[in-house]
């Protein structure tokens, strides 16, 4: 049983269409506002020296590991520097957060935005299955490296591996954690062994939008607003795990 009484977006009801390849950016945004003063806690400026643009990314996604505890927080819109300053966040912010590092070092980012079934979240929420919704938003972000575009887990994994195990969406691993161990398929490309393959949660994909600013302004956020402002206090603080 899935719940779309608290879903707060749809493209019925907003009226957009698929869009197509978008060029993405570097510019800061609301949400990736990459200029704030947090962000000087991260040690790197930039991709200089010997350093890589695949490599830096690396350490952006590894540092936001270590600096921002995974809660399931439910403000898609809070703005990267916010999340930092908390030292805690969703997958989604944890991921903005990672976007807003590109951008300061001048790495272009776009996010693709994906429908998911609402039973991909079932494992971390057994006893609140009924209010989970059908359909959930995810913002999968992109990032354009050596001239070509890869997602976030073909940067952050070192590819497909032989001995990887599936993703269970429960206990301490989550989606942002699964990114850096193995390469996420979302789509319909052949997937090969020791890659994790999610496709079967997908409903379908939006397209690729310039940031997840421009996502959400279009589609909204999956839960609405009085349901986010009753719940985000508990659910912000708790852990996943």
């Amino acid at each position: 049983m899935t719940c779309s009484l608290v879903t707060g977006w749809g493209r019925a009801s907003r009226g957009f269409g698929c869009c197509g390849d978008s060029e993405g950016g570097v510019e800061e945004t609301r949400i990736l506002d990459w200029c704030a003063p947090a962000f000087d806690r991260f040690p790197m400026r930039g991709t200089g020296g010997s350093r890589s643009e695949a490599d830096y990314l690396r350490r952006a996604h590894g540092w936001v590991q270590g600096a921002v505890r995974p809660v399931y927080a439910l403000d898609d819109l809070q703005p990267a520097s916010v999340t930092v300053a908390k030292s805690r966040g969703s997958c989604s912010q944890r991921l903005a957060v990672v976007e807003a590092l590109a951008r300061r070092a001048g790495i272009a980012t776009r996010v693709e935005g994906l429908v998911l079934r609402g039973e991909f979240w079932y494992p971390r929420f057994r006893y609140l299955r009924p209010f989970v919704p059908d359909r959930v938003l995810l913002a999968w972000p992109s990032f354009l490296v050596d001239r070509g575009w890869l997602d976030a887990s073909a940067v952050f994994s070192e590819g497909c591996r032989l001995q990887s195990t599936a993703f269970s969406n429960r206990g301490s691993e989550t989606l942002f954690d699964a990114a850096a161990r193995a390469r996420i398929r979302w789509g319909e490309t052949p997937v090969s062994s020791g890659c994790v393959d999610l496709s079967g949660y997908v409903v379908e994909s939006l397209g690729t939008f310039d940031s997840r600013d421009d996502l959400f302004g279009a589609y909204g956020q999956t839960l609405i607003r009085p349901v986010r402002t009753v719940l985000e206090p508990v659910f912000s603080r708790w852990a996943a795990s």
